[in-house]
């Protein structure tokens, strides 16, 4: 087992690089899809392999992320089991064909005006020895974002010119 962690440890695996549209800085809109994932690299998202040896005995272990949860500020996880899709505008609209969220409520009453999003990936690490020794071991790495999600505002506008209504501004300064 010593060795199965000297190999882990040089994997040097590291907490998920987080994207989501809207994006940090950007302002979603309640009922709208939020589009989730993260960048895949051998170090966030494998599959990564490293071996660890004495004299007489190697250990090769392999690692990869086999889902990842999202924790969305709102009291709702989402588990994709993939790395989601990169959004692209190409795309409008539309929800994500395999991981996102669909906010029923504005950020407003949040700290900062912001949902705070937590996503952790699972790791699922195997290993075996020159000996025949097999085993398991299951690690997350975590990281986290805000997203500001608003609500779409309607403003009337009387065509003939005369007075603009326009609904009073939320409390709250967001």
């Amino acid at each position: 087992m010593t060795l199965a962690y000297r190999a882990v440890a040089a994997m040097q695996l590291a907490p998920p690089v987080v994207r989501s549209a809207p994006a940090a800085g950007q302002v979603g809109l309640v009922n709208m899809p939020v589009w989730l994932w993260v960048e895949q690299s051998e170090n966030t998202w494998g599959p990564i392999v490293r071996q660890a040896s004495v004299p007489g005995l190697t250990v090769t272990a392999t690692a990869k992320v086999k889902a990842v949860d999202w924790n969305m500020g709102d009291g709702k996880t989402v588990r994709c089991d993939g790395a989601g899709t990169p959004y692209s505008k190409s795309y409008g609209i539309k929800a994500s064909p395999d991981c996102g969220h669909l906010y029923r409520k504005t950020s407003r009453a949040q700290a900062d005006c912001k949902y705070k999003v937590g996503a952790t990936t699972r790791w699922d690490i195997t290993w075996q020895s020159t000996l025949g020794d097999t085993g398991q071991i299951s690690m997350t790495q975590q990281a986290a974002t805000q997203l500001q999600i608003g609500e779409a505002v309607p403003v009337l506008v009387d065509p003939a010119g005369g007075q603009v209504s326009s609904p009073p501004s939320p409390r709250g300064g967001c």
